[in-house]
């Protein structure tokens, strides 16, 4: 290297070195946790905070000053990716729009949110090594999407209320039934890397359909088979 190349090598050093410097704590935050999200996503959770300190292109005393300890980031990131909407009830509550389009509307639009790499990897990571943290997740999935849609279905098809919480948890196997046949897709191409359609709109408004198709007889005769007993 010339002594010409050398100096412009270190005066583009010393102006990134500066650059970084002035970034705010809320922007170099926003980088450290981007970063994470890439890290766990191909990694999982395993190693030490100096290893993903190095991944992540910051130093160690650096990361502690934004975040305490690795649970702390990893606690962050979860809300990153797994934050949930304040739109997803009122949108499939609202009566004014046929039950299979609300259904077909929310299930396509959660889709782009959890059929993306990151989503799917992070998730399948924290349910094998971090136990507990998917239950906030799904304990709110169930509070805001199926409980939501198991009354909308009611509603929609003149089925009563259930009589007792043994048919209500059987009716949210249900729901479970049609949102974890979304949820795969993402598995089959995420996880096992196999080819899914590409059609995804198409793929979803099947599995409403066929959802509606069979959920309401199964809730009708659940409650036929409870007045017997």
């Amino acid at each position: 290297m010339t002594k010409r190349n050398a100096e412009t090598a270190d005066t583009a050093e010393l102006e990134a070195s500066t650059i970084t410097r002035r970034l705010s704590a809320e922007v170099r935050e926003k980088q450290i946790v981007e970063k994470a999200v890439q890290h766990f996503t191909r990694h999982g959770f395993a190693g030490s905070t100096r290893e993903l300190a190095r991944e992540l292109g910051v130093t160690q005393p650096l990361l502690y000053r934004y975040f305490p300890s690795k649970e702390a980031l990893i606690d962050r990131v979860y809300a990153e990716v797994f934050d949930t909407s304040p739109t997803w009830e009122p949108a499939l509550s609202d009566r004014s729009i046929p039950l299979n389009k609300r259904l077909h509307r929310f299930y396509v639009e959660y889709s782009a949110i959890i059929l993306r790499e990151e989503w799917i990897r992070i998730f399948i990571f924290g349910g094998l090594t971090r136990e507990g943290i998917n239950k906030k997740y799904l304990n709110k999935l169930r509070a805001k999407v199926f409980v939501p849609v198991l009354e909308e279905v009611r509603h929609a098809f003149g089925i009563s209320e259930p009589a007792n919480s043994e048919i209500f948890d059987a009716e949210v196997e249900l729901v479970w039934g049609l949102h974890a046949s979304i949820f795969y897709l993402g598995v089959r191409k995420w996880i096992y890397g196999l080819k899914i359609p590409k059609d995804i709109d198409s793929v979803i408004r099947a599995k409403v359909d066929t959802f509606l198709s069979g959920a309401p007889t199964v809730m009708q005769e659940m409650r036929k088979d409870s007045a017997v007993k």
